[in-house]
């Protein structure tokens, strides 16, 4: 239990503290397993779990609000539509995840880093989120909203980007050589030394409405 005065004042001739707040500290867990637990019908105990795994876990649905994520691993978990507002996910991976409607804009942008592989991020929403050097392998980001993100550094690997919306993207040095299903206005991004294999390029011409044979 934390206590904050935050004023002085005096009575009878006395300084007393006054105006005490009462702030419960949230619990801390750090490298513990969660294996096979449905979070979508027990509640999920909002605090910072650091180096921690979880695995074959179902989030569904679950409030996750405000909890913290330090240098842990999802693997096999289902998070669809899991409340995230404020949540922190700092130095997190998902591997063979369900991450779809997903509204990853609502989360703690401070340090935010996350890994995808093998994930399910259909409708899933990074808009306005810093996800620089993001790496996404072999994920599925069927409509997949980044709008105003900064993409900058962050590499799709063998990831299915169709429907994906990119618009005011900073997309500098963002890696599409091995992305397929995508489409990009270069006039609307911000694109300097983005990567595309040859193949790639019909990517960028779609808004030009081009009859490419």
């Amino acid at each position: 239990m934390e206590h904050r005065y935050l004023g002085l004042e005096k009575r009878n001739g006395t300084i007393i503290k006054i105006k005490k707040i009462q702030l419960m500290d949230l619990p801390y867990t750090d490298e513990m397993d969660f294996e096979g637990i449905d979070f979508s019908t027990q509640p999920f105990i909002a605090g910072d779990y650091e180096q921690c795994r979880f695995l074959q876990c179902n989030f569904s649905t679950a409030i996750l609000s405000k909890s913290s994520f330090t240098d842990c691993s999802f693997t096999g978990c289902n998070l669809s539509m899991a409340k995230i507002v404020q949540t922190s996910f700092k130095t997190v991976q998902f591997t063979d995840c369900k991450l779809t409607g997903l509204h990853f804009e609502h989360c703690n942008p401070f340090l935010f880093h996350a890994g995808f592989d093998h994930c399910n991020l259909q409708l899933a929403s990074f808009y306005r989120m810093p996800v620089k050097k993001i790496k996404f392998i072999s994920c599925m980001l069927l409509e997949v909203d980044f709008t105003e993100a900064d993409l900058s550094g962050s590499v799709f690997d063998q990831c299915d980007l169709s429907g994906a919306r990119f618009e005011k993207c900073n997309l500098e040095k963002t890696d599409f050589r091995t992305a397929y299903n995508f489409s990009l206005n270069p006039g609307i991004n911000k694109m300097k030394k983005t990567k595309f294999s040859r193949q790639s390029l019909e990517g960028l011409l779609d808004h030009l409405d081009l009859d490419i044979v």
